[in-house]
């Protein structure tokens, strides 16, 4: 089955919900990566986690979260533009034994250190524009807790989240209270009231029916009693955008003397796209040319994906 993604609406509340569900994008991220199943879990759910947020993007460009850790896992990094492509890849600590039960907090959080991040980023930026980054403690025990904690404070928009994944799939579920039409947050007593009921029902979906049970009949099986507003499902795939110029302007950034002492201690600069594994290499001759041709820099938001 094509990769989903579905959108939904309460009729008469300013209540809407989104269920995705990742198979074959979520099966080309795995494939270059041997995770430890912890890890696995947490970034397959940040991969949902971003499908689902992305879904509302109103500009051309992308969603990319980042969790930064201090324990085991020090990188998380989930990308995903408004055309739903996505791409995602984790950085561990050097030659660390991860325990297949442990939790987000243990895995990034281990010292007290942890970040999380949003970053907005316009693919059409205007001249001197910036993307937007918001970036915040790691409060929270699951990835869901952490990005509804992020919404509410950031964005004041109430958000629950129902994230699972395991090595075929990446599943999640979304239900977010809107604010009113007409230039008012204030929620009508309805709007609380479908809110405060369809989270109830929510919060009854347990992991293992969340990762085996299909969008349709999970909608209904959760939600039969509702007036619901259904709109075309759309389909997620994966993406990378890494390209052999891109790796070109991250050297460029490194600096040519930096580069130099690397050419000669390895004759050749072998670069591996964390993200899709696509391979580049770079010889002496290509790496002046990038000093002597006027090549702009561009501003790479997931410059830790790549490595010597």
């Amino acid at each position: 089955m094509t990769d989903t993604l579905q959108k939904f609406l309460f009729e008469n509340a300013s209540v809407r919900g989104e269920l995705v569900e990742l198979s074959d994008t979520w099966q080309q991220i795995l494939v270059h990566s041997d995770y430890p199943p912890a890890v696995r879990t947490l970034l397959g759910e940040m991969l949902a986690a971003a499908a689902l947020l992305s879904a509302n993007l109103k500009f051309n460009g992308a969603i990319v979260m980042q969790i930064h850790g201090d324990g085991p896992v020090r990188l998380l990094v989930v990308e995903c533009d408004a055309a739903l492509q996505l791409r995602a890849t984790a950085k561990l600590a050097p030659d660390v034994a991860i325990d297949d039960a442990a939790g987000l907090q243990q895995l990034v959080h281990a010292h007290g250190q942890g970040r999380f991040a949003i970053t907005l980023d316009p693919h059409d930026k205007l001249p001197g524009q910036q993307a937007y980054q918001g970036i915040v403690p790691l409060d929270g025990d699951t990835v869901a807790q952490v990005i509804e904690n992020y919404m509410l404070r950031s964005e004041q928009l109430d958000t629950k989240l129902w994230l699972a994944a395991d090595g075929t799939v990446a599943r999640g579920l979304l239900l977010q209270k809107l604010p009113r039409e007409g230039g008012t947050d204030a929620p009508a007593e309805d709007d609380l009231e479908t809110w405060h009921r369809t989270v109830a029902l929510a919060a009854t979906l347990q992991r293992d029916e969340l990762l085996t049970t299909d969008i349709r009949t999970l909608m209904h099986r959760l939600f039969w009693e509702e007036t619901i507003r259904v709109f075309e499902p759309r389909q997620p795939r994966f993406h990378c955008s890494c390209s052999r110029e891109k790796v070109g302007n991250m050297l460029k950034m490194l600096g040519q003397d930096e580069i130099t002492d690397a050419l000669q201690e390895q004759g050749t600069l072998a670069i591996r796209c964390d993200f899709c594994g696509r391979p580049y290499s770079f010889d002496a001759v290509d790496c002046a040319q990038l000093f002597v041709t006027d090549i702009p820099v561009e501003h790479l938001l997931a410059a830790t994906a790549f490595k010597h």
